[in-house]
């Protein structure tokens, strides 16, 4: 999988940001979330799965294919 760079809401070293692949996904950067309530939430996360959470700002990026 190739990821290209979508955009970032910070200059910042580390910092949530979105990417396009080449197999017409998305991959988001973000914080894992590992809180406990939100994690009883979630609907069939599978094994090899992770939540992220990014900031409101960045979906804006999404159409930027």
């Amino acid at each position: 999988m190739r990821l290209r760079f979508l955009g970032t809401n910070s200059e910042q070293g580390t910092c949530p940001a979105i990417y396009a692949t080449d197999r017409d996904t998305f991959v988001v950067q973000g914080r894992i979330v590992d809180d406990p309530k939100a994690l009883g939430d979630v609907v069939n996360l599978g094994a090899d799965e992770t939540l992220v959470e990014i900031p409101r700002e960045l979906v804006q990026f999404f159409d930027k294919r």
